[in-house]
């Protein structure tokens, strides 16, 4: 009964990690700024981090099935 909600939170998580990690990977390739008015590289360190805690707390919240 309370997997359900553990699922939903864990797959949010991933898919916004990953969803986060990928389109900030295709604008730093295009050597785009992550974040309007922050340096490319502060930026980009900035959404990789979110990104990676993002999906250790999806990765966590899947395993406590």
């Amino acid at each position: 009964m309370e997997s359900g909600p553990a699922i939903f939170a864990g797959m949010v998580f991933a898919l916004f990690g990953g969803g986060l990690m990928v389109w900030a990977g295709v604008r730093v390739r295009q050597r785009q700024s992550v974040a309007h008015g922050v340096t490319p590289v502060a930026s980009a360190t900035v959404a990789a981090l979110v990104a990676l805690v993002a999906l250790a707390v999806g990765g966590w919240c899947l395993s406590r099935l």
